[in-house]
């Protein structure tokens, strides 16, 4: 394992061409084979969890399940509504509508209570999540009417219509955070290499590692089904540590050419670099990959969507930068050798003297301003660290989770301000809880009466709103029933909320009294986010368990310490804290809506907070693996663990800084989107690599280490490795410190 970088680093640099031409072809290969196949989209069972997903089990068991609808809204465009040419406009509405393959029923038009408006709904054929794929005739044929009667407003919303403009507006969200993460990214990566060739060559294995994890996740969607999510989390991530790993094995390969005056061949400094940066690299993805399967233990297609597309894009990206980066970095070097050699046979010609780069020193004063007070005060700068970083994270011990439904989309979506439209005039469309009732077919009489009586009840209470005598469905065999209450409230609100309580725990207990053998649910849009928050909650204990103990196991397993491994965990801990600690601040609040362009839920959104703490572990691995081994590095050249910890966090600061701000560039782009929820992954990630980068890795663990001395590596100091032994001409320049 510890040979694999060097190995394969070593075959590219020996068969260059065939390495790039083989990596490309591999991402070609893995984006055909993904669009031959297709997403397999995952459907409305991969979502059921808890009380809510036994009742849409049982709604589905008897063909009374949720069927994807769309509501035509019909009013004038000023004063009182014109009942002549309403009806005109519904009739041609109802003909069209009747005559798509798409459309499965028509129902009669519906008035409001104050009579300015009407409401057609359309059921689509299909299944629920499908009614996406199918609402596009329907939008158009809305539109014709629309045209056909300019004296009205005739405008259509609905679940399909909603999940239509969210996909459309996250396909242009995405494309602007490629528009301000692309140029940022390169004109980071320009000036800490200051060539255009060197800075564009992360850039190119980071997108073509994002093309091919995007043709795996395809395919791996046939065996985890797609929620739509992973496409985000492939370009997220993939970007960041595709940019990063190739950025770290650069800064090695370049330094060891320093080191060597350019005395050594590009094989040679290739060979170095990966026996360092190499192995660290495959060190850390393995470590990320590791973090991120624990999100399957949450047994949930989104985290499991998530999670796939995480560990295949950290893969891929780790494969290139083993594979075809060295390949790269040997025509590069080649090249750039005989183009020096030209440029100095003619400076000799000429009668001049030969220029010669000196080496510069790895970091200016602003990382040694960084680094003195954890060299200087190791104690003092420990406490005020840890202090700032526990205030930072002390808001996290109030968050509220919340599952966000359509009522939490952006506005700037069309067919969201239909909806705000239509249940303002409609409020009894707002929510609906849906009871149901499973039993045998001769007792299909008592389940109606005890649903009606039910329903009765609910009447009579004020959080539910005022309808006619209470309808219940019965499926064709007698053994399906489902009774609909309507809630003239939002779903993420209190009240809606609390009429679900009552629903569960004082209805249904009352009237299932009646029914012997009888199996009784309830479902509902509020149910369903409900049953979702408890899920994960339940979840949350398993995964992250799993998860401290794999990246204790994998720290211990790379630097061969329990010390080490602790401080790491420990550290991961603490910066997930402080990022957490920062979303509710901002997002859980009000004050920074007006800054970040958003309406705030009052609470977090439930998947964020898991999904981060777990990504956020992998992340810090990353910092952490890089920083650590080249202070092992150092003290298997010899050094004091004082001098160790000086010279490997010294060397290691630029790179990691720069690193940093790859990534903070990347997932502040997130910021700018319209989702709610991705807004918050995205602060909630930039600040986490900044706290990290800076405060971690630069302040707390050199202070930890160098009060610690060599105990930090109990049970026993690394052993000298002579394996990857540098000739004298290039050995480490101890620190002064």
């Amino acid at each position: 394992m510890r040979n694999c970088p060097v190995r394969m680093a070593r075959w590219s640099a020996r068969h260059p061409w065939s390495a790039i031409i083989g990596w490309f072809l591999f991402v070609i290969l893995c984006l055909g084979a993904g669009i031959a196949t297709g997403s397999n989209a995952a459907t409305t069972k991969d979502f059921w969890v808890g009380e809510a997903g036994h009742a849409e089990s049982m709604a589905t068991e008897g063909g009374l399940q949720r069927r994807p609808t769309e509501h035509v809204l019909i009013h004038a465009k000023s004063g009182p509504l014109d009942t002549e040419a309403a009806g005109s406009a519904v009739r041609e509405l109802t003909d069209r509508m009747a005559e798509l393959p798409e459309v499965d029923s028509v129902a009669l038009p519906v008035r409001s209570k104050d009579g300015s408006a009407l409401r057609v709904t359309v059921v689509l054929k299909g299944a629920e999540l499908d009614g996406k794929k199918n609402v596009v005739p329907l939008l158009e044929q809305t539109a014709k009417v629309a045209v056909g009667h300019p004296d009205l407003v005739v405008e259509e919303t609905g679940s399909p219509a909603i999940s239509q403009g969210v996909n459309d507006q996250r396909g242009d969200d995405l494309a602007l955070s490629e528009r301000i993460t692309l140029p940022v990214t390169l004109v980071i990566l320009l000036i800490v290499f200051g060539s255009v060739v060197m800075a564009g060559v992360p850039l190119l294995l980071a997108l073509s590692s994002i093309a091919a994890a995007m043709g795996l996740a395809m395919l791996a969607s046939h065996v985890l089904p797609d929620p739509g999510v992973g496409t985000n989390m492939i370009l997220l991530i993939g970007l960041a540590v595709g940019v990063d790993y190739t950025l770290f094995y650069l800064k090695r390969e370049r330094e060891e050419r320093a080191r060597a005056e350019n005395r050594l061949s590009p094989e040679a400094l290739v060979d170095l670099a990966a026996a360092t940066a190499g192995r660290a690299i495959m060190v850390s993805g393995l470590a990320v990959i590791a973090s991120t399967a624990t999100l399957y233990l949450a047994t949930d297609v989104i985290f499991s969507s998530l999670a796939t597309g995480t560990i295949l894009v950290v893969a891929v990206a780790v494969a290139s930068s083993l594979t075809v980066l060295p390949a790269l970095l040997v025509k590069i070097g080649h090249r750039t050798g005989r183009r020096t050699a030209t440029r100095d046979a003619r400076r000799a010609s000429r009668g001049k003297p030969v220029r010669t780069k000196s080496v510069k020193p790895e970091n200016g004063r602003v990382f040694d301003a960084l680094l003195r007070p954890a060299r200087r005060h190791p104690v003092i700068t420990l406490c005020v660290s840890v202090l700032v970083m526990l205030a930072i994270a002390a808001p996290a011990s109030g968050m509220k989770l919340i599952d966000p439904g359509k009522d939490t989309f952006s506005r700037d979506i069309p067919a969201m301000q239909v909806y705000d439209r239509l249940t303002a005039k409609f409020p009894e469309l707002l929510v609906k809880h849906e009871v149901v009732a499973r039993s045998a077919p001769d007792q299909a009489p008592q389940v109606k009466q005890a649903l009606v009586e039910l329903g009765r009840r609910a009447q009579a209470d004020p959080l539910f709103a005022r309808n006619a005598e209470p309808t219940v469905r019965t499926s064709a065999d007698g053994r399906i029933s489902v009774l609909e209450l309507a809630v003239p409230y939002p779903a993420p609100s209190g009240r809606a909320i609390e009429s679900l309580g009552h629903v569960r725990e004082v209805y249904l207990p009352a009237t299932a009294a009646m029914l012997p053998g009888a199996d009784m649910a309830v479902s509902g849009d509020v149910a369903r986010g409900q049953d979702y928050v408890a899920h994960e909650k339940s979840k949350l204990p398993l995964v992250v368990g799993f998860l401290l103990l794999l990246t204790f196991v994998m720290t211990v397993w790379a630097f061969r310490s329990v010390v080490i491994a602790l401080v790491g965990v420990l550290l991961n801990l603490l910066s997930a804290a402080a990022a957490l600690g920062a979303l509710v601040l901002v997002f859980q609040g009000t004050w920074a809506e007006d800054l970040l362009g958003f309406d705030s839920l009052g609470a977090i959104a439930s998947r964020v907070p898991l999904f981060l703490f777990v990504i956020l572990f992998g992340l810090s691995m990353d910092y952490q693996v890089f920083v650590v081994s080249r202070i092992k590095e150092a003290m298997d050249n010899g050094m004091t663990a004082r001098a160790a910890v000086l010279e490997g966090i010294g060397r290691s600061a630029k790179v990691v800084t720069s690193a940093a701000m790859v990534m903070v560039t990347v997932f502040a782009a997130f910021v700018f989107l319209h989702l709610t929820e991705m807004k918050q992954m995205g602060l909630c990630l930039a600040v986490a690599v900044l706290l990290d980068a800076v405060v971690i890795r630069m302040m707390i663990l050199p202070s930890i280490l160098l009060l610690l001395g060599e105990r930090a590596w109990w049970p026993r100091r690394p052993a000298p490795e002579n394996r990857y032994h540098r000739p004298a001409a290039v050995r480490p320049v101890r620190s002064r410190t």
